[in-house]
């Protein structure tokens, strides 16, 4: 029998399924913050981010020394390529009640890039990512595991706090 997963152990407390994002913050304080490895164990890894997918990956931007603060473990909705990678909606970059309005608006289950182009909640999370930089497989997360994903508390801003993240990011929406 596979070993139970930091999804499995939330998703077995779920009762309806439309839990407020609170209900999901308190469970995941009781559960106790997982750490990346063991998250990226607790589920399908591919070499790159799938499609109409969140995705958690290890990053080391090209750029880092210039970059006024970065994510090294981005959770990402893949929007479209980019010449030697990607652009993607890093979650991460917003707090958690506009994480799950952005999450609400691209249609919880099939994620729709259609559905949050033009939204003032991605002007802050479009970022691009280049292969050669990923330092880990991109963790493909099932639909069902969406909310809690975002609630992760799972960010690892560098150069800047998580507070000084989103206070900026409320600035550009």
């Amino acid at each position: 029998m596979a070993e139970e997963t930091y999804f499995d152990r939330i998703s077995a407390q779920i009762k309806t399924g439309k839990e407020p994002y609170q209900w999901y913050r308190n469970r995941i304080k009781e559960l106790g913050t997982p750490n990346t490895a063991e998250l990226l164990r607790s589920g399908k890894l591919n070499k790159q981010p799938t499609p109409k997918h969140l995705n958690m990956f290890i990053y080391a931007p090209k750029g880092a020394k210039k970059l006024p603060y970065y994510d090294t473990f981005p959770l990402i909705m893949y929007l479209k390529p980019a010449e030697g990678g990607f652009y993607g909606l890093n979650f991460h970059y917003l707090p958690y009640a506009m994480r799950a309005r952005l999450l609400d608006a691209a249609g919880q289950d099939k994620l729709s890039v259609s559905a949050v182009e033009g939204s003032r909640l991605t002007k802050p999370t479009i970022k691009r990512y280049l292969y050669g930089y990923l330092r880990s497989m991109c963790l493909k997360i099932e639909p069902e595991d969406n909310l809690t994903a975002i609630m992760l508390p799972v960010q690892r801003f560098k150069k800047a706090s998580t507070a000084t993240v989103w206070a900026d990011s409320r600035k550009m929406i």
